[in-house]
């Protein structure tokens, strides 16, 4: 295989395993909030709904490391071992790559928490697993400041799909009657 075409794959595996890094961290998100609820959903019980969570969240993981990795080898992307760790030093797009770098060294941090998640404690694990609020949101905007992908009508339609994913289960985790039910109401007492 020639170099062009080697760099043409690369360039080819870093979107895609982006894109659907991007539709995995949504579903483990809105299933995070779920599985918090402690209701059945689609006859799944809170058990399932936290092992899909987890097997979406490490899933989407692993692309993310797919693509970042295919992406430092591209010559195109002419990405630096210090752009991957330290944000917003990239010379290409420093603001939109930097994103996906702080992006990045948050959930490479709620990764390692939570596979020591039973060695590290429960508020422990709950304090830094709070910053998937941060962490999705910022892997968005990196999405769509640096995606090739991004100025397209059906990545535009995806991300769509993926806010209004992630702003109904907020929604309706903050509603005033989610106390009242599920999970929450077993811990009242």
């Amino acid at each position: 295989m020639t170099s062009a075409a080697m760099a043409s794959a690369y360039w080819a595996l870093g979107r895609g395993t982006g894109i659907v890094a991007l539709v995995l961290l949504t579903i483990s998100l809105v299933l995070g909030i779920v599985a918090r609820s402690g209701r059945r959903v689609s006859g799944l019980s809170r058990f399932s709904i936290s092992d899909l969570h987890r097997t979406a969240a490490l899933t989407g993981t692993g692309l993310v490391a797919a693509h970042v990795g295919s992406l430092f080898l591209d010559p195109y992307a002419q990405l630096k071992l210090v752009d991957l760790v330290f944000p917003f030093l990239a010379a290409y797009r420093p603001l939109w790559l930097g994103l996906g770098t702080l992006a990045l060294d948050l959930l490479g941090v709620i990764t390692v928490v939570s596979l020591l998640r039973h060695r590290v404690g429960p508020k422990s694990f709950k304090a830094v697993h709070w910053a998937t609020y941060l962490l999705w949101p910022t892997a968005l905007l990196h999405a769509l400041g640096s995606g090739t992908d991004a100025g397209t009508a059906w990545f535009r339609a995806l991300a769509a799909i993926c806010v209004s994913a992630v702003v109904t289960a907020v929604g309706w985790r903050l509603a005033p009657s989610y106390a009242g039910r599920g999970w929450a109401r077993h811990h009242r007492r």
